[in-house]
């Protein structure tokens, strides 16, 4: 089912022409923001474009074309969703991300976590995998909703992700229990994966069918992350209730040897 009392949050698109201090210019078209709310005026929203590409020196800046829509926050550099808070504290909201598992207990059923020992022999089995990976991790939400096939480099470049759960929004899990749910869907592809573990991510989580190609028979993603250490999460759920950052993430695993797969019961704390 479509996921639960999703954020109402607003972007702006924008052309801008920019001077610059010390000399030159830039101009774009279209380029898009996040917003903190619905009525802000042209200088803030110049402020967050700034903000956004990290520019030094700017000398000034001259907005055209400006419309304020509603659509989910991206995580803009400087907006209103970039930032690390200090820990969720228990006032914050629990949501659910994990579906109800309704037939008898199996390691790929329902929202299921992924140890390295699922692809390596040698890597941690479940009992191997600490608290440190998988409870209470700042929360990166990566939305690629309404895109279609691979999650690319293109998609996380801009992203902090050391240290987090980094946590992919496909939509497909409209369809999870459904035929159409193998049918158009995403998945990480393998400089995606690359990326996330050149750049430090914890743990890997996405809202599909499989993180690789299933079509791939050397799941390229899962080779790459579990080798690292770093746990898959598949088959989340609701999402769309998360902010790009300010989240805190926990899947806990039960600690089996020699396992290297089990359901487990996902969870997001919002700030609060």
């Amino acid at each position: 089912m479509p996921d639960p009392s999703p954020l109402t949050e607003y972007r702006a698109a924008l052309d801008a022409a920019v001077s610059f201090s010390n000399g030159g210019d830039l101009t774009v078209h279209g380029f898009r923001v996040d917003l903190p709310a619905r009525d802000v005026d042209d200088a803030e929203i110049a402020a967050l474009f700034i903000a956004s590409l990290g520019l030094l020196m700017t000398d000034s800046v001259e907005l055209s074309n400006v419309h304020v829509f509603a659509e989910a926050h991206k995580g803009t550099r400087g907006g209103p969703s970039d930032q690390r808070p200090a820990p969720v504290t228990a006032t914050g909201r629990l949501v659910e991300l994990s579906h109800v598992i309704r037939t008898g207990l199996v390691g790929n059923t329902g929202t299921y976590l992924d140890a390295p020992y699922h692809r390596c022999p040698d890597g941690a089995d479940l009992s191997g995998i600490s608290l440190e990976q998988t409870v209470d991790l700042p929360a990166v939400l990566v939305r690629v909703a309404g895109a279609q096939g691979g999650i690319d480099v293109g998609a996380l470049a801009a992203l902090d992700v050391r240290g987090t759960a980094v946590l992919l929004h496909t939509g497909d899990d409209a369809r999870f229990g459904r035929p159409a749910y193998s049918e158009n869907r995403h998945f990480l592809t393998r400089a995606g994966a690359a990326w996330l573990v050149a750049h430090g991510a914890t743990l890997v989580g996405i809202d599909a069918l499989n993180i690789d190609d299933i079509d791939d028979a050397e799941r390229p993603a899962h080779s790459l992350l579990l080798a690292a250490g770093i746990p898959v999460v598949e088959h989340l759920t609701g999402l769309s209730q998360l902010p790009p950052t300010g989240a805190r993430f926990t899947a806990l695993p039960l600690r089996i040897e020699a396992t290297g797969t089990i359901p487990v019961r996902a969870f997001a704390r919002l700030p609060g």
